[in-house]
C-alpha cells in the first residue's frame, strides 16, 4: 500500500509498504479519509514527538474508514463496519487508570499511520476506543473525533461556568474547536493571526475576534472587555511558550488558565509569583483525551449541531501530502481531508 513515513524534521516520504495484517484482537480499516492536524504539523516541523512517535515511523493520527480485516478473537465487529478509531487507548490497570485519570496512563497504546490506504488498529484501541459511525456521517467529519475529544477533555478541566468570559489564544483547528464547543455556554474572545480563520471563529460562535498582528497588546485589550479584571478562563492553544505567559497575563484574580498547547521539549516559562499567589490563579496543563470524551466527541459531531465542516479547507489526494504540510506551515489551510 501507499503510506506516509516520517523520517525526521520536515522529512516526509510516501512509500510502498506491506499491507497490514491484523494479529489477535486487532482490525484493519481501509482509510476513507485522514485529516491533518496541528499536532501533525508540529511533529513534522520538530521531527518527532516525546510521547506519540519516534521516526522513522508511519505518520498521521486522525482517520475514519471501513473494516476490511478482523484478527482472531474479534467478535464485536464485522467486515464493512464504518468506524473511527482514537489514536490511543489506556491500559485500564495502572495507578492512573484506577483513578480514571486515563490521559496520564504511562502505558498508553499509541497508533500512527492514518496517511495510508490501510490502517491497523491495535487490540487495546479496538477494545476501548473504536467506535461505529452513522452511515450518513462523512468520513472527514468522523475523522475529527480525536482532536475534538481532546478539546472536550480540556473544557471539562477548565472550571468554566455559564456566561464566563473565556479567552482562546490560537486560531488553529484546536482553538476553533474550543470556540465551537464553548459558544453556547460562554462569551468567547478569540485571538489569532489570520483574518480568514477569525471569520470562521465568528461563524462558530466567537463573541469577539482579534488579530494580534494588528492589536499586539493582548492582556490590555482583554482587560478592556472585562471591566479591567481579565478573563474568567484563558485557554492557550498554540504551544508557544511566550503565548503561555500571555495567557497568564490575561487572567483575572481567581481565574483558571488552561495551558493546552504542547510546547517543544525542554522549554520553560516565567511566572510572576506575586500574581500566582495573591490572585489565586489556577494554572493547568491538560493533555490528550479519555474514552469518555472520545464518545462525547463523536456524538457531538454526529448531531450536526456545529458546522465542523468549516474547519476542512479542502480535500486532496495522498500524493499531495508533503505539499499540504508546507501549506499548513504557511497557514494557508486549517485542516485538509486527505483521500488515499
Amino acid at each position: 500500500m501507499l503510506a506516509a513515513l516520517l523520517y525526521g524534521q520536515e522529512n516526509l516520504r510516501l512509500e510502498e509498504v506491506a499491507d497490514p495484517t491484523p494479529a489477535a484482537g486487532e482490525v484493519v480499516i481501509q482509510v476513507g479519509t485522514a485529516t491533518t492536524c496541528g499536532t501533525d504539523l508540529k511533529v513534522w516541523r520538530r521531527g518527532g514527538h516525546a510521547k506519540m512517535l519516534k521516526p522513522p515511523t508511519l505518520f498521521g493520527h486522525e482517520a475514519a474508514g471501513q473494516i476490511v480485516a478482523l484478527g482472531a478473537g474479534v467478535t464485536d465487529w464485522q467486515i464493512g463496519d464504518r468506524v473511527v478509531a482514537n489514536n490511543s487507548a489506556p491500559c485500564m490497570e495502572c495507578f492512573f487508570c484506577q483513578r480514571k485519570e486515563y490521559s496520564l496512563c504511562p502505558n498508553l497504546t499509541w497508533n500512527n499511520g492514518t496517511f495510508a490506504q490501510y490502517l491497523k488498529i491495535p487490540a487495546p484501541i479496538v477494545q476501548h476506543n473504536l467506535l461505529q459511525i452513522p452511515d450518513d456521517l462523512p468520513w472527514e467529519l468522523a475523522a475529527m473525533t480525536e482532536p475534538l475529544a481532546c478539546v472536550l477533555h480540556g473544557i471539562a478541566r477548565s472550571n468554566i461556568k455559564p456566561k464566563d468570559r473565556v479567552v482562546v489564544l490560537g486560531d488553529g483547528a484546536i482553538g476553533l474547536m474550543f470556540v465551537a464547543a464553548l459558544a453556547n455556554t460562554a462569551e468567547v474572545l478569540l485571538w489569532g493571526g489570520n483574518d480568514r480563520r477569525l471569520e470562521i471563529g465568528k461563524k462558530l460562535g466567537a463573541a469577539h475576534t482579534f488579530n494580534y498582528h494588528q492589536i499586539p497588546d493582548i492582556p490590555s485589550v482583554v482587560k478592556e472587555f472585562t471591566q479591567g479584571w481579565g478573563a474568567d478562563v484563558v485557554i492557550e492553544a498554540t504551544g508557544v511558550p511566550s503565548v503561555w505567559e500571555t495567557a497568564i497575563a490575561c487572567a483575572r484574580p481567581g481565574a483558571t488558565v488552561n495551558l493546552f498547547g504542547g510546547c517543544p521539549r525542554d522549554t520553560s516559562i516565567t511566572v510572576n509569583t506575586e500574581q500566582l499567589h495573591y490572585s489565586e490563579l489556577t494554572l493547568k496543563g491538560v493533555f490528550h483525551n479519555t474514552p469518555k470524551y472520545v464518545r462525547s466527541a463523536l456524538s457531538l459531531i454526529a448531531s450536526r449541531k456545529i458546522p465542523f465542516e468549516l474547519l476542512i479547507s479542502e480535500q486532496r489526494p495522498l500524493k499531495d501530502l508533503e505539499q499540504v504540510f508546507y501549506e499548513m506551515k504557511a497557514r494557508r489551510v486549517i485542516k485538509v481531508a486527505m483521500i488515499p
